[in-house]
């Protein structure tokens, strides 16, 4: 095996200092810096040093470079090798550039001790990202995205069914109620107009201030422990049968003596102006009975009308069970939410305390019963130069605030089950009642709405409004008391976005349309399915007597047979019996 020898070359010896000599040295060592450069390895770049010159980078690895792109191509006789190619680019120093010693101070640069910049991911990184694309790094995690796309097709497959499911249920909600109407609608009945609740909304009138005429019945003080019950310091609810609580108005006295003196053209109460003014809120259906009588209207309401009633989840989009025998059914619950307020309304007061009593007693008490804590106060509103409305309206109670007396109305809201409102009273009525009371806005808006109205047209100083719950959710006979709040009418009908010149804009367009009717007896119907009233005219005697026979199935039907017949003497005399009593019953309440 043979081998090449190694030569080591010819080292110059540099008598003027440290290190290889420099080119530009004087003649006498032109020689052997002559044979010290054709010794030099080739692209091996080098920089004259001294111990009084700056140091300079050798490589800069943190470095980015800007525009790639401008990096020359590597890998030419003339380029520096890639292994040193930041020092051989940037400081230029080199073979080439060793006779350039003029800027040498302006090639080198101290030596950055700072760390490298962050990647800034915070809020402004978005912002950043359009304006600094080559300093901001952006990361193409395949697996981070797609996972996040497939969350994102969940989150809108979720979105749409629940859109779906809840446009079925309020669709199937509204269809149901469509079977549900207030008042039976007969063949004979004339219909004359229909006003859908679109117009209701670009109505408006300005009234003048009432004028009190007379102030009727007694109002005990209201008291104000209940003011500080908590969810945890309940209250029993507790059962007043031995008051008499009068909502009729069809046999009010002092009604018939205004209307006798000509003190107005107009008489309602205000349940019924309540109903007409927040008419655009309802859901469920209701019925008005308007009597045209000479020059005079008078707005009342049926026996048994669906307004004696409490609505209870009618503006919730959420459905209530269909069957009537159900607890939670829309009527199960409305004769439960009447009954909770009236309860509601005498247990706030003062026991056997002193009782404020006014102009008149109420009349159409019956014998043997307490009258009720109410007030009725008979105002009159001017709606035209020759027309005037009388309304009666009610009060609850009263109380001494800075030595002056102040007037109450009192009202009860119940929580019959919290899955329906999705908040649980118990909960947070104490830390959340805001959140509380925008629930109830939401699923009982045109229920509070009414509750307002009545407040204003009474010209109450406060609306106390109690928040009454089951002691079970399916135990609805026994109810607690949770807490109680107080309101400024005026302050809450902002809060709720109820208008004032709306409210009477729709009463005046109602009275002026039934003003231009004939005398006679007529019903104005919220239709059950659709946001709209419709105005029937209907016979004089209608809904004197609300017995109506259904017709038997035909399975149960008996078929006439020879027993059947000779019974039949028996049984026409019997019915002929009952005829008798009704009339005689009918002619004793007359």
């Amino acid at each position: 095996m043979v081998f090449e020898a190694f030569e080591v070359g010819t080292v110059p010896f540099n008598s003027d200092g440290w290190g290889p000599p420099d080119a530009s040295d004087t003649s006498s060592s032109a020689s052997s810096t002559s044979v010290a450069a054709a010794n030099l390895l080739p692209n091996v770049p080098f920089a004259s040093f001294s111990r009084s010159e700056k140091l300079g980078r050798v490589a800069d690895w943190t470095r980015a470079l800007s525009n790639p792109s401008a990096r020359p191509q590597t890998g030419s006789k003339s380029d520096p090798s890639p292994l040193f190619d930041s020092f051989a680019v940037d400081e230029g120093f080199g073979l080439a550039n060793s006779g350039g010693n003029a800027d040498e101070d302006a090639a080198f640069r101290l030596v950055d001790g700072k760390p490298p910049p962050r990647p800034k991911f915070g809020p402004k990184w978005r912002f950043n990202q359009y304006h600094n694309r080559n300093q901001l790094p952006q990361r193409r995690d395949e697996e981070v995205e797609a996972k996040k796309r497939e969350a994102e097709k969940d989150r809108a497959r979720r979105d749409r069914l629940y859109n779906l499911n809840r446009n079925n249920i309020h669709q199937q909600r509204r269809e149901a109620a469509a079977f549900k109407s207030s008042v039976d609608i007969q063949p004979e009945w004339n219909m004359l107009e229909q006003i859908p609740f679109s117009t209701f909304s670009k109505l408006s009138f300005t009234v003048q201030e009432p004028e009190d005429l007379l102030l009727c019945g007694g109002l005990e003080y209201y008291d104000r422990v209940y003011d500080r019950i908590t969810p945890k310091a309940e209250r029993r609810l507790e059962r007043f049968k031995n008051r008499s609580f009068k909502v009729t108005t069809s046999d009010d006295l002092v009604i018939r003596r205004l209307a006798k003196e000509d003190k107005a053209t107009v008489f309602a109460t205000d349940a019924i102006l309540a109903a007409l003014m927040c008419a655009p809120r309802s859901v469920y259906s209701w019925d008005l009975v308007i009597q045209r009588v000479g020059n005079k209207l008078f707005f009342d309401k049926r026996d048994g009308s669906q307004l004696d009633l409490l609505s209870v989840h009618e503006t919730s989009q959420e459905p209530l069970p269909e069957a009537k025998d159900d607890i939670n059914s829309a009527h199960s619950l409305g004769v439960e939410a009447a009954y909770i307020n009236q309860s509601f309304a005498q247990q706030v007061l003062v026991r056997n305390g002193k009782r404020e009593t006014f102009d008149e007693p109420i009349p159409n008490v019956n014998e043997g019963e307490e009258n009720a804590s109410i007030a009725y106060r008979y105002r009159r509103w001017k709606l035209d130069d020759s027309m005037y409305l009388v309304a009666r309206c009610e009060l609850q109670s009263t109380v001494d605030l800075n030595n002056q007396r102040s007037f109450l109305t009192l009202n009860a809201l119940n929580e019959f089950d919290p899955k329906y409102s999705g908040v649980d009273w118990r909960q947070k009525l104490e830390t959340q009642r805001g959140a509380v009371l925008a629930t109830e806005l939401k699923n009982n808006g045109n229920k509070l709405a009414k509750w307002t109205a009545q407040a204003l047209l009474a010209n109450a100083d406060m609306m106390k409004i109690g928040f009454v719950s089951r002691v079970h959710p399916r135990d609805h006979f026994n109810h607690v008391i949770l807490s109680v709040l107080g309101y400024k009418p005026k302050d809450f009908a902002g809060q709720i976005n109820l208008n004032t010149n709306n409210m009477w804009g729709i009463v005046k367009s109602i009275v002026d349309l039934c003003m231009k009717l004939s005398e006679g007896k007529y019903v104005l119907v919220k239709d059950p399915s659709k946001p709209q009233v419709r105005i029937y005219e209907v016979p004089a005697d209608a809904f004197e007597n609300d017995y109506v026979e259904e017709p038997l199935p035909e399975d149960e039907q008996v078929q006439p047979t020879e027993e059947n017949t000779e019974g039949g003497a028996e049984t026409n005399g019997a019915s002929s019996t009952n005829e008798t009593a009704e009339e005689k019953k009918s002619e004793d309440q007359a």
